[in-house]
């Protein structure tokens, strides 16, 4: 057996306060597993490269899904390996949907030919919301790791979770804001550079619900963690399947129908665009299907 599985938790942690629920593990699984793989079809076919990081999020959290599914069929006797595995992918999961969805705004100004209405400058707006990204990223993934694990530094662990979570919630917050002071510029003056025909609007409504999505779900991971091992909303399993995975479901399902494989064609002057869902065409520059 593996070092993983025969690690003990920390004396006064306790890794479950319930008997985690097989059903709902594998009800996640399937459909994360699910919307993964069309992703992974989508992003292929369109050759969409900056929705990479999305699409990974998606394996993380079924592949969480799945060491969470190993840890119900352990139950009372749970081990250690499991639970950090399940704890720190779905955890840090949103972190990886949040990088393509800071480089999708900045591409779509480019796309219009729209910076002066941008709060930030294009060149730096990725770096800044990304970097913010990678440190909470960071922060999140140290901070499950040693959590539970028994030593005195894994005591740190749910405080370093909280100061992810906080600089996340930060920067997606002043991103939600950025898009929509560039909306709302937008339609007071609209520019019509190489973008006309480009139905920025449908795709900026998309990242606005997404970016919602994933925002309630980082503030209810914020409580959690700061109400402590034993606080009420990690005693109990439902509101972890209502405001985590449900709602991360529902952000990879909104990428499927408003899917940024258009916005990858404008910026390539031609492209595979995804229609719908598994409908696919070939544009020039101008979105108009070529012959």
């Amino acid at each position: 057996m593996s070092n993983m599985t025969t690690l003990q938790p920390r004396e006064g942690f306790k890794l479950f306060y319930y008997d985690p629920s097989l059903a709902a593990a594998v009800i996640f699984i399937i459909c994360f597993l699910a919307t993964t793989i069309l992703h992974t079809y989508q992003l292929f076919r369109t050759r969409t490269w900056f929705f990479i990081p999305f699409l990974l999020g998606g394996y993380f959290e079924w592949i969480g899904y799945v060491a969470r599914a190993v840890a119900c069929n352990q139950t009372p006797n749970w081990t250690l390996g499991p639970y950090i595995v399940q704890a720190v992918l779905t955890l840090v999961a949103p972190a990886l949907f949040a990088a393509s969805i800071y480089m999708e705004l900045g591409r779509m100004i480019v796309v219009l030919g729209a910076e002066k209405h941008s709060m930030i400058r294009i060149r730096w707006m990725t770096k800044i919301f990304v970097a913010g990204d990678v440190l909470s990223f960071l922060m999140q993934s140290a901070g499950a790791g040693m959590m539970g694990v028994k030593s005195k530094i894994s005591e740190n662990g749910p405080h370093i979770i909280v100061g992810g979570l906080v600089v996340q919630i930060i920067f997606f917050g002043f991103f939600m804001i950025s898009s929509a002071v560039f909306h709302m510029r937008m339609n007071r003056d609209p520019v019509a550079d190489g973008g006309a025909g480009f139905n920025w609007r449908r795709l900026l409504y998309a990242l606005y619900g997404a970016s919602a999505l994933i925002l309630i779900r980082s503030i209810f991971r914020l409580i959690e963690y700061a109400q402590g091992n034993g606080g009420y909303l990690v005693a109990h399993e439902w509101f972890m399947y209502i405001f985590d995975a449900l709602l991360m479901f529902g952000t990879m399902l909104i990428f499927h129908v408003e899917h940024p494989s258009e916005l990858n064609a404008w910026l390539r002057g031609s492209g595979v665009v995804c229609r719908g869902i598994i409908r696919f065409e070939r544009t020039g520059g101008s979105g108009m299907m070529m012959s």
